[in-house]
């Protein structure tokens, strides 16, 4: 058996869209009888560099994390900026967006998957870069989006 292209199985986080984030958090967590904190905005993590399909954006959106033992779920409700949020919620509806991983070596893991044919459509960072994010189009061969997540070690 090889090795794991990511360095890792563990899915950290499975995400969902989202027309209303409110009501959308607080139905899951009755449903599962678990705290809902409430949302807040993406880049109140202070990503400032984002970027999708290559290009700057401002894209954001309203974010809620829900504690599910081993996963987090995450819950997304995009602005109207270009991003792979909103594409997706305008071209297929609420529902499922990635699954998530955490990463070290962020920059060699997109390198070896772009060898692959499995793009980069969204990344971004904060300016310090501590927390770096990458939406990886895994689409053709897995048949959804990988997210790798990275926070850098001080």
């Amino acid at each position: 058996m090889t090795k794991s292209m990511l360095g890792t199985t563990a899915v950290a986080q499975i995400a969902l869209l989202v027309n209303d984030i409110e009501s959308a958090s607080q139905a899951y967590a009755d449903f599962f009888g678990i705290d809902n904190r409430g949302w807040f905005w993406s880049d109140e993590f202070g990503i400032t560099l984002t970027e999708f399909r290559g290009k700057p954006t401002e894209g954001r959106a309203k974010l809620a994390f829900l504690d599910m033992g081993s996963i987090q779920l995450e819950l997304i409700e995009p602005d109207d900026h270009p991003s792979t949020w909103r594409e997706s919620l305008d071209r297929h509806g609420e529902g499922f967006h990635h699954i998530a991983f955490f990463v070290e070596g962020m920059q060699e893991k997109i390198l070896l998957m772009e060898r692959e044919h499995m793009p980069v459509l969204q990344k971004g960072e904060d300016a310090a870069g501590q927390y770096i994010y990458a939406y990886m189009d895994t689409s053709s061969k897995l048949k959804l989006l990988i997210e790798l997540l990275e926070h850098q070690k001080e």
